[in-house]
């Protein structure tokens, strides 16, 4: 996962809207999101290489998604499956906190990553760079491959594009989020980060939809969280940029 905006506990219908996009490599085997035959609680998509995800909720309400943090310093060969986290906080019934302190005892085990996890009533985010753990506030918020909140231009843009729309609607209209999560423009280089790639491929990752020779957003998903706990998921998914298909689901949260 690549790019999360979310607004959370700010609107007057809904709890928890996320507008979210996965880049990836486009070679690399993907189910979409189903209710899983193994953990049927869980509803994500999943990478089939390793069997982990990316961004997924259950049937109780349990959330996670997980980004990379981008910077060749903390990557290296050898490590844990960063997928894994999202799966055994899922099927898990500890509490955010109490699942992110076992995770940070082990946090050198995984490549950079960030992590939301939480319910509708409570989300917490933690990284494993510097190993921070803190309650996610009210208000409209971003993350992509940094920390939470770094103004990256996609991030930034993403953010403003979610808030600006949702605190104008009552009703939300799905079509707009995805139109936010589909935007393709390349940020200008003074505002580009410095993560350790080179300028040109800075450039390609700009944008909040990614869209190169091998590698860029293969899907986007749209969750939605009303204050009785009705539940809206929808994903679309690409490859090549072109669009393949659409899958919707609707329940209500067992509590």
């Amino acid at each position: 996962m690549c790019l999360i905006n979310f607004q959370f506990h700010e609107h007057p219908y809904y709890k928890l809207i996320v507008a979210a996009n996965r880049d990836e490599f486009y070679n690399r085997p993907t189910a979409s999101a189903h209710f899983w035959n193994d953990e049927p609680t869980i509803l994500a998509g999943r990478d089939l290489e390793q069997m982990g995800t990316w961004l997924g909720i259950t049937k109780q309400g349990r959330f996670a998604a997980l980004t990379n943090y981008r910077n060749p310093a903390h990557m290296a060969s050898g490590k844990t499956t960063r997928g894994e986290i999202i799966t055994n906080y899922l099927t898990e019934t500890s509490s955010p906190w109490d699942f992110i302190a076992t995770i940070h005892e082990n946090k050198v085990s995984y490549n950079g990553f960030n992590l939301i996890l939480g319910n509708p009533d409570q989300l917490v985010y933690y990284n494993n760079i510097d190993g921070n753990t803190v309650d996610i506030p009210p208000g409209t918020h971003g993350l992509s491959n940094h920390f939470l909140n770094t103004p990256w231009p996609k991030v930034t843009k993403g953010k403003e594009m979610l808030h600006n729309y949702v605190i104008k609607h009552e009703v939300i209209q799905v079509d707009k989020l995805f139109a936010i999560l589909s935007n393709e423009e390349v940020a200008e280089d003074v505002n580009l980060p410095e993560t350790g790639i080179d300028l040109e491929l800075e450039r390609q990752l700009s944008p909040l939809f990614i869209k190169t020779e091998q590698y860029g957003t293969r899907c986007s998903t749209v969750l939605l969280i009303d204050h009785e706990n009705n539940l809206t998921f929808l994903e679309r998914t690409f490859n090549n940029g072109l669009f393949i298909k659409e899958k919707k689901f609707e329940f209500q949260i067992i509590e």
